[in-house]
């Protein structure tokens, strides 16, 4: 696995493919492969696929201090450029859809299209704080307990109940804890992109999940309003949709980028 150095992080990154760059960029107790590592064979044969990892993600190290959305977009930007030559396509989700919408913001001359998926502008709704305070509490007292919670949560009740105990008990199998979910937890309490969104100059379309209940509607639409001439589309899926409902987000953002 490649990686760059961005000030004190040695930022590990996967690229697979052949074309023009296509960015794909995870969220909060996320990597690069555990996000996204399932649907790369949907873009390889036409884009050069990009994942870095994040700072408190994956094989990516630093010195362990408080991030902030500005050093994660300078990741993102420093590993596009390092994996491809020219613009990419950026696709965002959850705190990488805000990493990805203030990379575009600061990097306008790198970022030709742009795709934000249940991402939020400004942590500022009672009940999101609350969520992320209960996350921080869970994951200090018992990583278990919070896997179980964001399953639980994070996935549409159909789909959960389709699952069925086997395949409940997989996917809280499958759950390992990020070296630095402590980190990002405390960014995500923070988060406030909205001074950026009007840099946005990138054609954007903005991706809500009408099942989500980690983010719902008023994130992604406050990500609408902010951008200038974003597009706005919905998918019918909880917050984890790049595992509910993977074929149609990757047809989606296909169309989205390929048009």
């Amino acid at each position: 696995m490649p990686s760059i150095t961005v000030a004190d992080a040695n930022v590990h990154y996967e690229v697979e493919g052949t074309g023009p760059g296509l960015v794909l960029v995870h969220g909060t107790q996320g990597s690069g492969e555990t996000s996204w590592g399932h649907l790369v064979d949907g873009f390889t044969g036409d884009r050069t696929v990009v994942r870095p990892d994040l700072s408190g993600s994956g094989k990516t190290t630093d010195a362990g201090g408080e991030l902030t959305v500005e050093t994660l977009a300078g990741q993102v930007a420093a590993a596009a450029r390092a994996a491809v030559d020219g613009p990419v396509d950026i696709v965002g989700f959850s705190l990488g859809a805000v990493v990805a919408a203030a990379t575009a913001a600061l990097e306008p001359g790198l970022v030709r299209r742009l795709v934000l998926v249940a991402g939020w502008a400004h942590t500022g709704n009672a009940r999101q704080r609350l969520m992320f305070e209960l996350w921080r509490e869970l994951d200090r007292a018992d990583f278990g307990l919070l896997n179980r919670e964001v399953i639980l949560n994070g996935f549409s009740p159909r789909f959960l109940e389709g699952l069925g105990p086997a395949g409940i008990a997989e996917t809280i199998a499958a759950g390992a804890r990020e070296p630095g979910l402590d980190r990002q937890l405390d960014l995500d309490l923070r988060v406030d992109v909205r001074d950026l969104l009007p840099r946005v100059t990138a054609p954007a379309l903005v991706v809500e999940l009408t099942r989500d209940q980690l983010v719902p509607a008023w994130g992604p639409i406050a990500l609408h309003d902010g951008i200038a001439g974003s597009r706005y589309t919905e998918i019918d899926s909880g917050h984890l949709v790049l595992f509910e409902r993977p074929a149609e987000l990757t047809e989606l953002i296909r169309g989205f980028v390929l048009d």
